[in-house]
This record gives C-alpha cells, sequence and structure tokens, in this order.
C-alpha cells in the first residue's frame, strides 16, 4: 500500500512521537484537513501542549495498546525498531509509515513546493521565507522545524499552491519529498555515522537537487557548487557576498556590535538596504536567501525588506527568554561545532559582560567524532557548563563522556542532572551576563528553570 493509497482511507492515523520538531507541523496540517489524529512521546515538552490544544489526544509514554483503533500509524525516523507501538502496529497489520513518506506525499499536494535544506539554517531560512509570504498576502502552508513567533507554530495550512518547509538531510529523508522549487544553504560534515564520507552527503544534495524546477543556492559555499554542477535543465539562483552571485551584498555594517545591515544587488542593479533584527554575518546569507526565494514567488523587494526587519528569530534560534538577576538569559537550537561558532562569535560581539554557553551534546557519534571542533567552538565562549549527552535514537557503543569534552575545554563544568546546572547558573552568574542554552534536544529546559517558567 502507497502513502497516498493509506491516506485515502484512513480516518484515524497515530503519530509515534508526536511532539518532535518535524511531526508536530504535519499533525497540524492533517488535523486542520479533517482528520481525526492520536498521538505519543516520552517527553513533556511546549510543542505536545500546543498539539493538545488542538484538541488531538496525546499519551505520555509509548505502550503497545496505544495504536488501537489506528488505520494508519506515522513513525519519526529516530524511533528504534523494538518501539512497542511500532512493534504493536505492524503485529495487527496497521499501515506503517516513516514521517518522511507522509511529508513526501503532503509536497505533493503543492504546485509550488520549496524545499530548504542545508547543514545549518534550515529554520532560520524556511521561517524567513514564511514570514514574508505570509505577511504579505501570499497565504502559503508551511512545515517548519522551529516555531515562527509570527503564527506560534510549527505548521500552517495555507489557500495557496505554495507550501514552505524544511528538508532535512539526516538519513536521506528528503528524497522522498517532491520540491518545485530547492533552497541550498550549505553542505558540511554531519551525519557521518550515516553517509560516511562527505562526497556521499554531496551526492544526496545533487540529488535533491535534480528533482526540482529551479535551485537557488549559495554561490558562497564549495560544496554546495559541487552538489550542483552537471544539473542542467534547470533556472538557476545564487546567493553570495560577491557580484559573481545572482543576488550579493555590499556595505556591510553592524548595528549594536552583531546587528547586519547591508545593500542589496541583484545582477549588478541595487536593490536596497536590508536591516537584520537577528545577529550574526551568517544571518547574512540566510536573509539573501530567504529574499531570493520570495522574489522568485512574486515578492517585492520592499515586502522582503520589511518582513525581514520584523522578522526576530525563529523559536530557539538566539531566542531571548527573559533576565535572571540582570543576566540575559537565550536558547538556541546550535547543536553542531559550525552553528555553535557562529552563535557564540555572535554573542561574543554583543554588548555583555561575560556569554555562558550552556550546551547539552546530542549523539554519542556526532560527539565523538567531531570532539575537536565542538571543543574549539564551545571555547569561543568566556563559561562553559555542559550537561550528560542526550544519546537521542543511539546507544552509546562509541565509550564517549561529557567528561571527554570537557577535558578539551579549559575552565569548563558539567553536571549529570539538569537541576544542578541551574542551581551553579543562578549562583554564578552576575548582571550583565548573557546565558545561552545549547542543543537540539531538551536543554531549553534549564533556561525556564533559571527563569521558573513553563
Amino acid at each position: 500500500m502507497t502513502i497516498e493509497q493509506a491516506l485515502e482511507n484512513a480516518k484515524r492515523i497515530h503519530f509515534i512521537g508526536i511532539g518532535g520538531s518535524g511531526m508536530c507541523p504535519l499533525a497540524e496540517i492533517l488535523h486542520e484537513k479533517g482528520y481525526y489524529l492520536t498521538g505519543s512521546d516520552n517527553n513533556e515538552t511546549d510543542t505536545l501542549k500546543r498539539i493538545r490544544n488542538l484538541g488531538i489526544p496525546v499519551t505520555l509514554g509509548q505502550k503497545a495498546e496505544n495504536v488501537d483503533g489506528a488505520d494508519m500509524v506515522v513513525f519519526t525516523a529516530a524511533l528504534l525498531p523494538d518501539n512497542p507501538e511500532l512493534v504493536a502496529a505492524k503485529v495487527k497489520g496497521i499501515p506503517t509509515f516513516e514521517r518522511s513518506k507522509l511529508f513526501g506525499a503532503v509536497t505533493r499536494k503543492y504546485n509550488n513546493c520549496i524545499g530548504v535544506c542545508g547543514t545549518h539554517g534550515k529554520t532560520t531560512v524556511t521561517s524567513m521565507i514564511s514570514q514574508i509570504l505570509i505577511e504579505n498576502g501570499f497565504d502559503p502552508s508551511a512545515v517548519i522545524g522551529g516555531k515562527l513567533p509570527l503564527t506560534g507554530t510549527n505548521g500552517r495550512v495555507g489557500k495557496t499552491e505554495t507550501l514552505v518547509c524544511e528538508a532535512c538531510e539526516y538519513k536521506d529523508t528528503f528524497l522522498d519529498l517532491s520540491p518545485d522549487v530547492s533552497v541550498i544553504l550549505n553542505i558540511d560534515c554531519d551525519h557521518m555515522e550515516y553517509f560516511k564520507t562527505l562526497d556521499n552527503l554531496i551526492a544526496s544534495f545533487t540529488k535533491f537537487a535534480a528533482m526540482s524546477k529551479v535551485i537557488i543556492f549559495n554561490g558562497d559555499d564549495s560544496n554546495t557548487i559541487k552538489s550542483v554542477q552537471g544539473i542542467e535543465g534547470k533556472e538557476k539562483i545564487t546567493f553570495g557576498s560577491d557580484a559573481t552571485n545572482t543576488y550579493y551584498y555590499k556595505n556591510l555594517e553592524w548595528v549594536h556590535g552583531a546587528f547586519p545591515k547591508f545593500t542589496v544587488f541583484k545582477d549588478g542593479a541595487e536593490l536596497g538596504v536590508i536591516e537584520l533584527n537577528v545577529p550574526g554575518e551568517h544571518n547574512i546569507l540566510n536573509a539573501l536567501g530567504a529574499l531570493a526565494t520570495a522574489m522568485y514567488c512574486g515578492a517585492s523587494f520592499e515586502q522582503c525588506k520589511n518582513s525581514l526587519f520584523n522578522f526576530k528569530g525563529a523559536g530557539r534560534r538566539f531566542e531571548i527568554l527573559g533576565e535572571y538577576n540582570g543576566a540575559v538569559i537565550a536558547d538556541d537550537y546550535a547543536h553542531h561545532p559550525k552553528e555553535l561558532e557562529v552563535t557564540l562569535s555572535a554573542a561574543m560581539k554583543m554588548d555583555y559582560e561575560r556569554v555562558w554557553a550552556v550546551f547539552q551534546p546530542f549523539t554519542f557519534s556526532r560527539t565523538k567524532m567531531l570532539l575537536k571542533e565542538f571543543a574549539e567552538a564551545l571555547s569561543i565562549a568566556d563559561k562553559v557548563v555542559m550537561t550528560e549527552i542526550m544519546g537521542s535514537r543511539e546507544i552509546n557503543t562509541f565509550g564517549i563522556k561529557t567528561q571527554d569534552l570537557a577535558d578539551e575545554i579549559e575552565g569548563s563544568v558539567w553536571f549529570p542532572e539538569f537541576n544542578e546546572v541551574s542551581d551553579y547558573l543562578k549562583k554564578n552568574i552576575k548582571k550583565g551576563d548573557l546565558v545561552i542554552t545549547l542543543g537540539c534536544g531538551d536543554v531549553y529546559k534549564i533556561a525556564k528553570m533559571i527563569l521558573d517558567i513553563e
């Protein structure tokens, strides 16, 4: 049975791991389209609260009986094969589909599917594009890996043929999608436990780009350029830092030390000045990629300019959560050394006395393979505090522990429990400091513990 046939026949769909950043927006879209949904997850999160507020029943803890009565089961790629709900669904003969298969079926319902891929920046750029199109009446649907403050959700159901979606390369899941426009931000070593080599990773991006009619890509990134070489018969639009690109910028200024302001050009013609309210040099290219995509969809430069100025970041992307005794508490999804580098470099340019990096390593394999790179990136901060490694989908066959990373970072400390990290920070942070929790797991809970918020 194909995923399309299953959707045609299903009345009740059960999501295993419904709180995941990739699962939640698909659930929101299907709920809006009239399907009856149920879900389960292992950890209480803000996302689960939002799902429940839609009227979708969610069970905390995964048990075989949760799939009783389901006509179709959707599961995340991070799920272990012995998951009791997945095993029960297969025993009962209920059609089961990995999340990317459902996502692919959703993308095929739209005539203008924009797939945003890349090792870093997917959520930010998908959010930027969505904000421009929503604010200016283009009414897109969207599937985003983080919360867009404009809508307060990860997903949105519009009434047009445009779908803006985040396309993740993990285990080649983005190859299940059907993009009309592919946006490639960058390609860096990640998920090497699956891809094994950088060449294999680049080859997957080539396959993704080749499926689309239009390729919008970072002309400054050598791996990205390599991925699109040899693809013929497609419209290609580039963005970058010099005039070899379709869209490029000049006259860079820094507002308050960290917020970029720059002049944008297209094919040699000056379009105007963009000023961003998200920090860091990396966000210049993010904004150019979003602008190039939105203008391809029909937005004017002025519309892009105004919406990009209004954009204050996606959820968990340098998100300011509050203050504790005069110290600013922020949260960011950065979990790869390159992401940590750009986030912490931006933070260090801002007007804070000290920058505290509070990091939760994610997956044993990534921590082991990139140990030195993590140490170098985290050392940019003035102070480094860490947690246990969050294994997620993995078993620790790598013999790696947080202490190994701490040994590489002078003056760093780590604690097994979140409340220990929170207590340590409360005792040591001072007025004028920035504390930023970092990681793609549940490290944001530490920031909320400090601030005593839900």
